[in-house]
């Protein structure tokens, strides 16, 4: 690597001191919730035998998924508050890009995994139990990490190979391509181009599948009772939040050529804290089974 730069300065959300003690507050509120309320979701789930449906299994994996996602870029962020230089090595930057994209790209997996899941219950109910084997929910799980890993690679392996001689204040609270894109001493269009074209690409296709998965339900209940309606509805309506806080935020960031990192910053929090940190209490506030579970695991 012909990088002459070791360590970066991530700049954060804001150079204003006073603010900075306010987000330091309130992220590391963020995130004790967004930890405490997907491991609740992971025991209660792994503890209970009722919640032992493929939507519990991939839900579980979900939570798991939320946070080592966070934790990859929140204590970074929320440690920086505190200093003067929010310093990252070049090893721990790349580790961090990584990261990042490894958890973030499986997570877009899973909720796609999810939704197919919610597709045949409802649209093929007679059929879900032989559908939807324990064999084929393992073999989609685990495609949903391996295609992450693969992804992650894609991203971080090219912009490790960059040379970096020059700034390194990075215009963001954690190590991204385009961030990073803009302090190499090279010429990037082709990196970012293939940056927008893997990550955008995983991001638009999966919500566009998303997208008409539901359509495809909604169109199958046209013939239902209000009480199928609703049942349907309940268990999808869900899902379609988590789907829009962690899809809208992310396909906007990495669709689009890097221009404006400062929008980025602020759209980035979204997917990276609000999204994994609201995703246990959507997912239990609506189910009944979920809720009963947890009073269960409390009474123990």
């Amino acid at each position: 690597n012909s990088s002459s730069v070791k360590e970066f300065i991530l700049l954060g959300l804001s150079e204003n001191q006073g603010v900075q003690k306010i987000y330091f507050a309130v992220f590391l509120l963020f995130y004790m919730l967004t930890v405490a309320g997907n491991l609740l979701i992971v025991l209660t789930v792994t503890s209970s035998q009722n919640l032992n449906s493929p939507m519990y299994f991939f839900l579980c994996h979900l939570s798991f998924v939320d946070v080592c996602y966070s934790s990859v870029t929140a204590p970074k962020m929320i440690s920086g508050f505190l200093v003067e230089n929010n310093t990252i090595s070049f090893a721990g930057c790349i580790g961090q890009l990584f990261g990042l994209h490894f958890f973030g790209c499986t997570e877009i997996f899973i909720l796609t995994v999810m939704a197919y899941d919610r597709y045949v219950a409802i649209c093929r109910p007679l059929h879900y139990p032989t559908l939807m084997s324990r064999r084929l929910c393992g073999r989609m799980v685990g495609g949903s990490w391996v295609g992450g890993f693969l992804h992650s690679i894609l991203q971080a392996l090219p912009t490790a190979l960059l040379p970096f001689c020059g700034p390194n204040r990075v215009a963001h609270y954690f190590c991204d391509v385009h961030p990073l894109l803009g302090l190499a001493c090279a010429d990037t269009r082709a990196t970012g181009l293939a940056v927008v074209v893997n990550s955008g690409m995983i991001s638009l296709s999966c919500f566009l599948i998303l997208i008409v998965s539901y359509v495809v339900i909604l169109v199958s209940l046209r013939g239902q009772t209000p009480a199928g309606w609703h049942k349907a509805l309940s268990t999808c309506g869900s899902h379609i939040t988590v789907v829009i806080l962690f899809f809208g935020p992310c396909t906007f960031v990495y669709i689009r050529p890097s221009s404006d990192l400062s929008e980025d910053r602020n759209v980035a929090v979204f997917y990276t804290l609000v999204a994994p940190m609201l995703n246990p209490l959507i997912y239990t506030l609506r189910n009944r089974e979920v809720k009963g579970a947890m009073r269960k695991l409390f009474r123990r």
